[in-house]
Protein backbone atom coordinates (compact mmCIF):
# COMPACT_ATOMS: atom_id res chain seq x y z
CA UNK A 1 0.00 0.00 0.00
CA UNK A 2 1.64 3.20 -1.16
CA UNK A 3 1.71 6.79 0.03
CA UNK A 4 0.97 5.91 3.64
CA UNK A 5 2.97 8.96 4.62
CA UNK A 6 0.09 10.96 3.15
CA UNK A 7 1.79 12.33 0.06
CA UNK A 8 2.15 11.40 -3.56
CA UNK A 9 4.84 12.83 -5.81
CA UNK A 10 2.40 15.15 -7.65
CA UNK A 11 1.67 17.82 -5.10
CA UNK A 12 2.37 20.52 -7.66
CA UNK A 13 -0.79 19.38 -9.46
CA UNK A 14 -3.04 19.76 -6.41
CA UNK A 15 -6.06 21.98 -6.75
CA UNK A 16 -6.07 25.16 -4.70
CA UNK A 17 -8.72 24.80 -1.93
CA UNK A 18 -9.04 28.56 -1.49
CA UNK A 19 -9.63 29.05 -5.20
CA UNK A 20 -12.20 26.24 -5.32
CA UNK A 21 -14.12 27.67 -2.38
CA UNK A 22 -13.96 31.22 -3.67
CA UNK A 23 -15.39 30.16 -7.04
CA UNK A 24 -18.68 29.45 -5.25
CA UNK A 25 -18.31 32.11 -2.58
CA UNK A 26 -17.72 29.44 0.07
CA UNK A 27 -14.78 31.20 1.74
CA UNK A 28 -16.78 32.89 4.48
CA UNK A 29 -19.61 32.24 6.94
CA UNK A 30 -22.40 30.84 4.79
CA UNK A 31 -26.12 30.29 5.07
CA UNK A 32 -27.39 26.72 5.01
CA UNK A 33 -30.92 27.91 4.24
CA UNK A 34 -32.42 28.70 0.86
CA UNK A 35 -35.98 29.21 -0.35
CA UNK A 36 -36.96 31.10 -3.46
CA UNK A 37 -39.62 32.84 -1.40
CA UNK A 38 -37.10 34.37 1.02
CA UNK A 39 -33.67 33.92 -0.61
CA UNK A 40 -30.61 32.84 1.37
CA UNK A 41 -31.22 32.89 5.10
CA UNK A 42 -29.39 35.06 7.63
CA UNK A 43 -26.13 33.93 9.24
CA UNK A 44 -26.33 35.86 12.50
CA UNK A 45 -27.66 34.27 15.66
CA UNK A 46 -27.55 30.71 14.34
CA UNK A 47 -25.84 27.53 15.44
CA UNK A 48 -22.75 27.18 13.28
CA UNK A 49 -21.67 24.05 11.43
CA UNK A 50 -17.93 23.77 10.86
CA UNK A 51 -17.14 22.39 7.41
CA UNK A 52 -14.03 20.33 8.16
CA UNK A 53 -11.63 18.75 5.72
CA UNK A 54 -11.14 15.17 6.97
CA UNK A 55 -7.76 15.02 5.27
CA UNK A 56 -6.17 17.44 7.73
CA UNK A 57 -8.84 18.45 10.24
CA UNK A 58 -8.90 22.08 9.17
CA UNK A 59 -12.10 24.08 9.11
CA UNK A 60 -12.43 25.30 5.54
CA UNK A 61 -15.68 27.26 6.02
CA UNK A 62 -18.47 27.82 8.52
CA UNK A 63 -22.17 27.39 7.86
CA UNK A 64 -25.05 28.99 9.74
CA UNK A 65 -27.53 26.20 10.40
CA UNK A 66 -31.23 26.41 9.58
CA UNK A 67 -33.80 26.89 12.34
CA UNK A 68 -37.33 25.64 12.89
CA UNK A 69 -38.63 29.04 11.80
CA UNK A 70 -36.61 28.74 8.58
CA UNK A 71 -38.24 25.38 7.97
CA UNK A 72 -41.73 26.82 8.18
CA UNK A 73 -40.84 29.48 5.61
CA UNK A 74 -39.23 26.89 3.34
CA UNK A 75 -42.27 24.61 3.46
CA UNK A 76 -44.67 27.46 2.81
CA UNK A 77 -42.58 28.49 -0.21
CA UNK A 78 -42.22 24.93 -1.52
CA UNK A 79 -45.96 24.30 -1.19
CA UNK A 80 -46.81 27.50 -3.04
CA UNK A 81 -44.24 26.84 -5.76
CA UNK A 82 -45.57 23.31 -6.30
CA UNK A 83 -49.00 24.67 -7.19
CA UNK A 84 -47.33 26.41 -10.12
CA UNK A 85 -44.77 23.74 -10.95
CA UNK A 86 -47.34 20.93 -11.30
CA UNK A 87 -48.91 22.84 -14.20
CA UNK A 88 -45.64 23.12 -16.13
CA UNK A 89 -45.60 20.49 -18.91
CA UNK A 90 -43.38 17.58 -17.93
CA UNK A 91 -40.98 18.00 -20.89
CA UNK A 92 -40.37 21.60 -19.76
CA UNK A 93 -39.63 20.29 -16.28
CA UNK A 94 -37.10 17.96 -17.87
CA UNK A 95 -35.40 20.86 -19.62
CA UNK A 96 -34.91 22.58 -16.27
CA UNK A 97 -33.36 19.46 -14.75
CA UNK A 98 -31.12 19.03 -17.79
CA UNK A 99 -29.91 22.62 -17.46
CA UNK A 100 -28.90 21.94 -13.86
CA UNK A 101 -26.88 18.97 -15.11
CA UNK A 102 -25.21 21.12 -17.73
CA UNK A 103 -24.19 23.66 -15.10
CA UNK A 104 -22.71 20.86 -12.98
CA UNK A 105 -20.72 19.74 -16.01
CA UNK A 106 -19.53 23.28 -16.76
CA UNK A 107 -18.29 23.64 -13.18
CA UNK A 108 -17.13 20.09 -12.57
CA UNK A 109 -13.53 20.90 -11.62
CA UNK A 110 -14.47 23.39 -8.91
CA UNK A 111 -17.33 21.19 -7.70
CA UNK A 112 -15.06 18.13 -7.52
CA UNK A 113 -12.65 20.10 -5.36
CA UNK A 114 -15.50 21.03 -3.01
CA UNK A 115 -16.73 17.42 -2.81
CA UNK A 116 -13.14 16.41 -2.09
CA UNK A 117 -12.83 18.95 0.75
CA UNK A 118 -16.22 17.99 2.15
CA UNK A 119 -15.93 14.19 2.07
CA UNK A 120 -12.26 13.28 1.77
CA UNK A 121 -12.91 11.52 -1.53
CA UNK A 122 -10.18 11.49 -4.11
CA UNK A 123 -10.56 13.92 -6.98
CA UNK A 124 -11.13 10.93 -9.27
CA UNK A 125 -14.03 9.69 -7.18
CA UNK A 126 -15.48 13.16 -6.69
CA UNK A 127 -15.61 13.67 -10.45
CA UNK A 128 -17.14 10.21 -10.84
CA UNK A 129 -19.93 11.15 -8.45
CA UNK A 130 -20.59 14.41 -10.27
CA UNK A 131 -20.60 12.59 -13.61
CA UNK A 132 -23.30 10.34 -12.16
CA UNK A 133 -25.29 13.45 -11.24
CA UNK A 134 -24.92 14.77 -14.79
CA UNK A 135 -26.00 11.43 -16.23
CA UNK A 136 -29.00 11.47 -13.91
CA UNK A 137 -30.06 14.83 -15.32
CA UNK A 138 -29.95 13.36 -18.83
CA UNK A 139 -31.97 10.31 -17.78
CA UNK A 140 -34.56 12.41 -15.93
CA UNK A 141 -34.92 14.83 -18.82
CA UNK A 142 -35.64 11.90 -21.13
CA UNK A 143 -38.05 10.33 -18.67
CA UNK A 144 -39.96 13.61 -18.49
CA UNK A 145 -41.31 12.77 -21.95
CA UNK A 146 -42.20 9.20 -20.95
CA UNK A 147 -44.33 9.42 -17.79
CA UNK A 148 -46.57 6.80 -19.30
CA UNK A 149 -49.95 5.58 -18.16
CA UNK A 150 -51.74 2.86 -20.12
CA UNK A 151 -55.19 2.28 -21.60
CA UNK A 152 -57.27 -0.60 -20.28
CA UNK A 153 -60.35 -2.31 -21.72
CA UNK A 154 -63.49 -1.46 -19.78
CA UNK A 155 -66.17 -4.06 -19.13
CA UNK A 156 -68.76 -1.35 -19.83
CA UNK A 157 -69.77 -0.44 -23.41
CA UNK A 158 -68.83 3.05 -24.61
CA UNK A 159 -66.44 3.66 -21.72
CA UNK A 160 -62.71 4.36 -21.82
CA UNK A 161 -60.48 3.39 -18.92
CA UNK A 162 -56.85 4.34 -18.37
CA UNK A 163 -54.16 4.99 -15.76
CA UNK A 164 -52.34 8.27 -15.30
CA UNK A 165 -49.61 9.51 -13.00
CA UNK A 166 -49.83 12.80 -11.13
CA UNK A 167 -47.49 14.79 -8.83
CA UNK A 168 -47.38 14.07 -5.11
CA UNK A 169 -46.67 17.58 -3.83
CA UNK A 170 -43.60 18.41 -1.73
CA UNK A 171 -40.85 15.76 -1.49
CA UNK A 172 -38.29 15.82 1.29
CA UNK A 173 -34.84 14.39 0.58
CA UNK A 174 -32.55 13.42 3.46
CA UNK A 175 -29.11 12.42 2.21
CA UNK A 176 -25.98 10.97 3.83
CA UNK A 177 -22.44 12.32 3.75
CA UNK A 178 -20.85 9.77 1.45
CA UNK A 179 -22.55 10.86 -1.80
CA UNK A 180 -23.52 14.48 -1.24
CA UNK A 181 -24.31 15.17 -4.91
CA UNK A 182 -25.43 11.89 -6.47
CA UNK A 183 -28.14 10.97 -3.95
CA UNK A 184 -29.67 14.43 -4.25
CA UNK A 185 -29.58 14.17 -8.04
CA UNK A 186 -31.10 10.68 -8.13
CA UNK A 187 -34.03 11.65 -5.95
CA UNK A 188 -34.36 15.35 -6.68
CA UNK A 189 -34.30 15.19 -10.46
CA UNK A 190 -36.95 12.46 -10.59
CA UNK A 191 -39.04 14.36 -8.05
CA UNK A 192 -38.83 17.50 -10.16
CA UNK A 193 -39.82 15.94 -13.49
CA UNK A 194 -42.76 14.35 -11.65
CA UNK A 195 -44.08 17.81 -10.82
CA UNK A 196 -43.03 17.90 -7.18
CA UNK A 197 -41.02 20.55 -5.40
CA UNK A 198 -38.03 19.39 -3.37
CA UNK A 199 -36.75 20.29 0.08
CA UNK A 200 -33.25 18.90 0.63
CA UNK A 201 -31.78 18.24 4.04
CA UNK A 202 -28.18 17.14 3.43
CA UNK A 203 -25.82 15.76 6.04
CA UNK A 204 -24.25 18.55 8.13
CA UNK A 205 -20.94 16.70 7.71
CA UNK A 206 -20.81 17.81 4.05
CA UNK A 207 -22.50 21.22 3.85
CA UNK A 208 -20.42 22.88 1.15
CA UNK A 209 -21.44 20.58 -1.69
CA UNK A 210 -25.11 21.24 -0.97
CA UNK A 211 -24.67 25.00 -0.92
CA UNK A 212 -22.68 24.95 -4.17
CA UNK A 213 -25.30 22.81 -5.91
CA UNK A 214 -28.11 25.07 -4.70
CA UNK A 215 -26.29 27.99 -6.26
CA UNK A 216 -26.25 26.20 -9.62
CA UNK A 217 -29.94 25.36 -9.25
CA UNK A 218 -30.65 29.04 -8.63
CA UNK A 219 -28.75 29.97 -11.76
CA UNK A 220 -30.79 27.53 -13.85
CA UNK A 221 -34.00 28.78 -12.24
CA UNK A 222 -33.10 32.36 -13.12
CA UNK A 223 -32.40 31.41 -16.73
CA UNK A 224 -35.60 29.41 -17.23
CA UNK A 225 -37.95 31.08 -14.78
CA UNK A 226 -38.57 28.04 -12.58
CA UNK A 227 -38.03 29.44 -9.11
CA UNK A 228 -38.89 27.50 -5.98
CA UNK A 229 -38.54 23.91 -7.25
CA UNK A 230 -35.50 23.17 -5.08
CA UNK A 231 -34.94 24.43 -1.53
CA UNK A 232 -32.15 23.81 0.99
CA UNK A 233 -32.69 23.08 4.67
CA UNK A 234 -29.52 22.43 6.69
CA UNK A 235 -30.17 22.45 10.44
CA UNK A 236 -27.47 21.92 13.02
CA UNK A 237 -29.96 20.64 15.61
CA UNK A 238 -31.46 17.11 15.47
CA UNK A 239 -34.87 18.30 16.64
CA UNK A 240 -35.06 20.78 13.77
CA UNK A 241 -33.87 18.05 11.41
CA UNK A 242 -36.87 15.88 12.30
CA UNK A 243 -39.46 18.54 11.50
CA UNK A 244 -39.68 17.54 7.86
CA UNK A 245 -40.14 13.84 8.65
CA UNK A 246 -43.17 14.52 10.84
CA UNK A 247 -44.75 17.21 8.65
CA UNK A 248 -47.95 16.00 6.91
CA UNK A 249 -47.46 18.71 4.26
CA UNK A 250 -44.46 16.73 2.98
CA UNK A 251 -46.03 14.02 0.83
CA UNK A 252 -42.91 11.86 0.63
CA UNK A 253 -39.63 11.42 2.44
CA UNK A 254 -36.71 9.83 0.60
CA UNK A 255 -34.10 8.86 3.19
CA UNK A 256 -30.56 7.61 2.67
CA UNK A 257 -28.60 6.59 5.76
CA UNK A 258 -28.39 4.01 8.51
CA UNK A 259 -30.98 1.31 9.12
CA UNK A 260 -31.57 2.58 12.66
CA UNK A 261 -32.55 6.05 11.50
CA UNK A 262 -34.42 4.57 8.54
CA UNK A 263 -36.66 2.61 10.90
CA UNK A 264 -37.43 5.81 12.78
CA UNK A 265 -38.26 7.64 9.56
CA UNK A 266 -40.54 4.79 8.45
CA UNK A 267 -42.38 4.76 11.77
CA UNK A 268 -42.99 8.51 11.80
CA UNK A 269 -44.02 8.83 8.16
CA UNK A 270 -46.09 5.64 8.27
CA UNK A 271 -48.08 6.93 11.23
CA UNK A 272 -49.72 9.52 8.95
CA UNK A 273 -51.56 7.46 6.36
CA UNK A 274 -51.26 8.57 2.75
CA UNK A 275 -47.71 9.85 3.06
CA UNK A 276 -44.87 7.86 1.56
CA UNK A 277 -41.31 7.03 2.40
CA UNK A 278 -38.48 5.59 0.38
CA UNK A 279 -35.50 4.14 2.20
CA UNK A 280 -31.98 3.33 1.04
CA UNK A 281 -30.23 2.07 4.14
CA UNK A 282 -27.44 -0.26 5.13
CA UNK A 283 -25.64 -2.73 2.90
CA UNK A 284 -23.56 -5.71 4.02
CA UNK A 285 -22.59 -6.73 0.54
CA UNK A 286 -21.17 -10.16 -0.23
CA UNK A 287 -19.41 -11.56 -3.27
CA UNK A 288 -19.07 -15.29 -3.94
CA UNK A 289 -15.85 -16.39 -5.64
CA UNK A 290 -16.20 -19.95 -6.90
CA UNK A 291 -13.57 -22.48 -7.91
CA UNK A 292 -13.83 -21.53 -11.61
CA UNK A 293 -13.36 -17.77 -11.14
CA UNK A 294 -10.73 -15.67 -12.87
CA UNK A 295 -8.87 -14.79 -9.68
CA UNK A 296 -6.93 -11.88 -11.16
CA UNK A 297 -10.17 -10.24 -12.31
CA UNK A 298 -11.82 -11.01 -8.98
CA UNK A 299 -8.96 -9.55 -6.92
CA UNK A 300 -9.01 -6.28 -8.87
CA UNK A 301 -12.77 -5.89 -8.67
CA UNK A 302 -12.93 -6.81 -4.99
CA UNK A 303 -10.11 -4.42 -4.11
CA UNK A 304 -11.88 -1.34 -5.34
CA UNK A 305 -15.13 -2.64 -3.88
CA UNK A 306 -13.42 -2.59 -0.48
CA UNK A 307 -11.30 0.57 -0.66
CA UNK A 308 -13.40 2.84 -2.88
CA UNK A 309 -14.64 5.91 -0.96
CA UNK A 310 -12.55 4.45 1.91
CA UNK A 311 -15.21 1.78 2.37
CA UNK A 312 -17.89 4.40 3.02
CA UNK A 313 -20.31 3.28 0.34
CA UNK A 314 -23.56 1.47 0.97
CA UNK A 315 -22.48 -0.90 -1.83
CA UNK A 316 -18.91 -1.44 -0.58
CA UNK A 317 -17.77 -5.07 -0.59
CA UNK A 318 -17.93 -6.21 3.04
CA UNK A 319 -17.77 -10.00 2.65
CA UNK A 320 -15.91 -12.28 0.26
CA UNK A 321 -17.26 -15.84 0.29
CA UNK A 322 -14.57 -17.90 -1.40
CA UNK A 323 -14.43 -21.58 -2.29
CA UNK A 324 -11.98 -23.47 -0.08
CA UNK A 325 -9.90 -24.48 -3.11
CA UNK A 326 -9.18 -20.88 -4.17
CA UNK A 327 -9.37 -18.81 -0.99
CA UNK A 328 -5.62 -18.75 -0.27
CA UNK A 329 -4.70 -17.78 -3.84
CA UNK A 330 -7.42 -15.13 -3.87
CA UNK A 331 -6.29 -13.54 -0.61
CA UNK A 332 -2.69 -13.39 -1.86
CA UNK A 333 -3.82 -11.61 -5.03
CA UNK A 334 -5.91 -9.19 -2.99
CA UNK A 335 -2.89 -8.40 -0.81
CA UNK A 336 -0.86 -7.66 -3.94
CA UNK A 337 -3.64 -5.41 -5.23
CA UNK A 338 -3.98 -3.60 -1.89
CA UNK A 339 -0.23 -2.95 -1.95
CA UNK A 340 -0.70 -0.87 -5.09
CA UNK A 341 -3.39 1.41 -3.66
CA UNK A 342 -2.18 4.92 -2.86
CA UNK A 343 -3.44 6.29 0.46
CA UNK A 344 -3.04 9.99 0.94
CA UNK A 345 -4.39 13.48 0.74
CA UNK A 346 -7.35 13.37 -1.66
CA UNK A 347 -6.20 16.65 -3.16
CA UNK A 348 -3.26 14.80 -4.69
CA UNK A 349 -4.18 13.45 -8.14
CA UNK A 350 -2.47 10.09 -7.49
CA UNK A 351 -4.49 9.32 -4.37
CA UNK A 352 -7.00 6.45 -4.50
CA UNK A 353 -7.94 6.16 -0.81
CA UNK A 354 -8.51 9.25 1.29
CA UNK A 355 -9.51 9.63 4.94
CA UNK A 356 -12.56 8.48 6.83
CA UNK A 357 -15.19 11.15 7.39
CA UNK A 358 -14.65 11.89 11.10
CA UNK A 359 -13.06 10.70 14.34
CA UNK A 360 -16.09 8.58 15.21
CA UNK A 361 -15.58 6.59 12.00
CA UNK A 362 -11.95 5.94 12.97
CA UNK A 363 -13.05 4.72 16.40
CA UNK A 364 -15.58 2.42 14.77
CA UNK A 365 -12.86 1.04 12.45
CA UNK A 366 -10.72 0.15 15.47
CA UNK A 367 -13.67 -1.34 17.32
CA UNK A 368 -14.71 -3.59 14.42
CA UNK A 369 -11.23 -5.08 14.11
CA UNK A 370 -10.82 -5.53 17.87
CA UNK A 371 -14.12 -7.36 18.18
CA UNK A 372 -13.34 -9.52 15.15
CA UNK A 373 -10.00 -10.68 16.52
CA UNK A 374 -11.59 -11.30 19.91
CA UNK A 375 -14.00 -13.71 18.22
CA UNK A 376 -11.14 -15.54 16.51
CA UNK A 377 -10.66 -13.77 13.19
CA UNK A 378 -7.24 -12.79 11.83
CA UNK A 379 -6.28 -9.41 10.40
CA UNK A 380 -4.30 -10.73 7.44
CA UNK A 381 -3.56 -7.34 5.93
CA UNK A 382 -3.65 -3.71 7.04
CA UNK A 383 -5.68 -2.70 10.04
CA UNK A 384 -3.66 0.29 11.24
CA UNK A 385 -4.72 3.83 11.98
CA UNK A 386 -2.04 5.92 10.30
CA UNK A 387 0.07 8.19 12.45
CA UNK A 388 -0.30 11.40 10.49
CA UNK A 389 -2.62 14.40 10.36
CA UNK A 390 -6.09 13.58 9.17
CA UNK A 391 -8.33 10.55 9.57
CA UNK A 392 -6.44 7.93 7.60
CA UNK A 393 -6.58 4.16 8.06
CA UNK A 394 -5.27 1.16 6.18
CA UNK A 395 -7.75 -1.01 4.31
CA UNK A 396 -7.93 -4.37 6.06
CA UNK A 397 -8.41 -7.98 4.96
CA UNK A 398 -9.79 -10.14 7.77
CA UNK A 399 -9.64 -13.93 7.40
CA UNK A 400 -10.82 -16.91 9.47
CA UNK A 401 -14.25 -15.26 9.71
CA UNK A 402 -17.28 -17.40 10.51
CA UNK A 403 -20.77 -16.48 9.24
CA UNK A 404 -22.06 -15.69 12.74
CA UNK A 405 -19.21 -13.32 13.66
CA UNK A 406 -20.32 -9.74 14.27
CA UNK A 407 -18.03 -8.47 11.52
CA UNK A 408 -19.89 -10.68 9.01
CA UNK A 409 -23.34 -9.66 10.20
CA UNK A 410 -23.09 -5.87 10.40
CA UNK A 411 -22.33 -3.00 8.04
CA UNK A 412 -18.87 -1.80 9.10
CA UNK A 413 -18.81 1.27 6.80
CA UNK A 414 -15.01 1.25 6.66
CA UNK A 415 -12.41 -0.26 4.28
CA UNK A 416 -12.61 -3.70 5.91
CA UNK A 417 -13.43 -6.94 4.12
CA UNK A 418 -14.20 -10.27 5.79
CA UNK A 419 -13.15 -13.48 4.02
CA UNK A 420 -15.35 -16.54 4.59
CA UNK A 421 -15.09 -19.96 2.98
CA UNK A 422 -17.51 -22.54 1.60
CA UNK A 423 -17.51 -25.98 -0.03
CA UNK A 424 -20.84 -26.16 -1.89
CA UNK A 425 -22.74 -23.49 -3.79
CA UNK A 426 -25.83 -23.99 -1.64
CA UNK A 427 -23.68 -23.29 1.41
CA UNK A 428 -22.25 -20.16 -0.22
CA UNK A 429 -25.69 -18.79 -1.07
CA UNK A 430 -26.93 -19.53 2.44
CA UNK A 431 -23.96 -17.65 3.93
CA UNK A 432 -24.50 -14.82 1.47
CA UNK A 433 -28.20 -14.37 2.24
CA UNK A 434 -28.06 -14.95 5.99
CA UNK A 435 -27.63 -11.30 6.93
CA UNK A 436 -30.17 -8.58 7.69
CA UNK A 437 -29.19 -6.37 4.75
CA UNK A 438 -30.01 -6.88 1.08
CA UNK A 439 -28.49 -4.21 -1.14
CA UNK A 440 -25.71 -5.35 -3.50
CA UNK A 441 -24.28 -8.77 -4.25
CA UNK A 442 -21.86 -10.38 -6.64
CA UNK A 443 -20.37 -13.56 -7.98
CA UNK A 444 -17.10 -14.27 -9.73
CA UNK A 445 -17.40 -17.42 -11.82
CA UNK A 446 -17.00 -18.85 -15.30
CA UNK A 447 -19.51 -21.63 -14.59
CA UNK A 448 -22.84 -20.80 -16.25
CA UNK A 449 -24.81 -23.09 -13.97
CA UNK A 450 -23.39 -21.46 -10.85
CA UNK A 451 -24.04 -17.99 -12.24
CA UNK A 452 -27.62 -18.73 -13.24
CA UNK A 453 -28.28 -20.41 -9.88
CA UNK A 454 -27.11 -17.25 -8.12
CA UNK A 455 -29.40 -15.19 -10.37
CA UNK A 456 -32.41 -17.44 -9.82
CA UNK A 457 -35.13 -17.23 -7.18
CA UNK A 458 -33.04 -19.43 -4.90
CA UNK A 459 -29.95 -17.27 -5.34
CA UNK A 460 -29.14 -13.72 -4.23
CA UNK A 461 -31.85 -12.00 -2.19
CA UNK A 462 -30.46 -8.51 -2.89
CA UNK A 463 -31.74 -5.67 -5.03
CA UNK A 464 -28.51 -5.54 -7.09
CA UNK A 465 -26.49 -8.42 -8.52
CA UNK A 466 -23.21 -8.09 -10.40
CA UNK A 467 -21.42 -10.94 -12.15
CA UNK A 468 -17.63 -10.79 -12.56
CA UNK A 469 -17.69 -7.18 -11.35
CA UNK A 470 -17.37 -5.32 -8.08
CA UNK A 471 -20.41 -4.66 -5.90
CA UNK A 472 -19.92 -0.90 -6.20
CA UNK A 473 -20.70 1.43 -9.06
CA UNK A 474 -24.06 2.68 -10.25
CA UNK A 475 -25.55 2.82 -13.73
CA UNK A 476 -28.31 5.42 -13.74
CA UNK A 477 -30.30 3.30 -16.19
CA UNK A 478 -30.66 0.58 -13.56
CA UNK A 479 -32.87 0.72 -10.49
CA UNK A 480 -30.81 1.33 -7.35
CA UNK A 481 -31.87 -0.02 -3.97
CA UNK A 482 -32.26 -3.18 -1.96
CA UNK A 483 -34.36 -5.49 0.16
CA UNK A 484 -34.70 -6.42 3.85
CA UNK A 485 -33.15 -3.84 6.18
CA UNK A 486 -31.83 -1.91 3.20
CA UNK A 487 -35.36 -0.57 3.01
CA UNK A 488 -36.89 -1.64 -0.30
CA UNK A 489 -36.70 1.74 -2.05
CA UNK A 490 -35.50 2.29 -5.61
CA UNK A 491 -33.96 5.33 -7.25
CA UNK A 492 -32.74 5.78 -10.83
CA UNK A 493 -33.74 3.22 -13.42
CA UNK A 494 -36.26 3.34 -16.23
CA UNK A 495 -39.41 3.48 -14.08
CA UNK A 496 -38.18 4.86 -10.75
CA UNK A 497 -40.16 8.04 -11.46
CA UNK A 498 -43.30 6.12 -10.45
CA UNK A 499 -42.13 6.23 -6.85
CA UNK A 500 -42.39 10.02 -6.94
CA UNK A 501 -45.91 10.19 -8.38
CA UNK A 502 -49.41 9.05 -7.47
CA UNK A 503 -51.30 6.64 -9.68
CA UNK A 504 -54.86 7.46 -10.68
CA UNK A 505 -57.32 5.15 -12.44
CA UNK A 506 -59.67 7.02 -14.79
CA UNK A 507 -62.91 5.86 -16.41
CA UNK A 508 -64.78 8.02 -18.95
CA UNK A 509 -68.35 7.36 -20.06
CA UNK A 510 -68.49 8.75 -23.58
CA UNK A 511 -71.59 6.92 -24.81
CA UNK A 512 -74.32 8.98 -23.15
CA UNK A 513 -76.09 6.04 -21.50
CA UNK A 514 -76.12 4.77 -17.93
CA UNK A 515 -76.32 1.32 -16.42
CA UNK A 516 -79.30 2.67 -14.43
CA UNK A 517 -81.38 3.78 -17.41
CA UNK A 518 -83.74 0.81 -17.09
CA UNK A 519 -84.53 1.67 -13.45
CA UNK A 520 -84.70 5.46 -13.46
CA UNK A 521 -86.72 7.70 -15.77
CA UNK A 522 -85.97 11.44 -15.87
Amino acid sequence: MTATNGSTQMTDQRFDPAEALASFGLDRVLSGTYSAATGWGPVEGRDVIDAQNPADGTTVARVAGSTGADYQEILAGATSAQERWRNVPAPRRGEFVRRIGQLIEENIDALAAIVCLDTGKSVMEAKGELKESIDMSVLAAGQARMLYGFTQQSQRPDHRMYDQWLPLGVVGIISAYNFPAAVWAQNGFLSAIAGNTVVWKPSPKVPLTAIALQQLVNRAAEELGHHGVFSLYLPADDADAELMVADPRVAMISFTGSTGVGKKVAAIVGSTLGRRYQLECSGNNGCIVDETADLDLAAKALTFGVVGTTGQRCTSTRRVIAHVDVVDALVERMKQAFDQIAIGDPRDPGTVVGPLIDAAAVDQYRDVLERATAQGATVAYGGRVLDRPGLFVEPAIVTDVKPDFEIAQEETFAPIVSVLTYQTLDEAIRIHNDVAQGLASGMHSTNLTNIETFLSARGSDCGIVRINMGTTGADVGAAFGGEKETGGGRTAGSDAWKGFMRRQSVCVNWGGTSAWDHLIEL
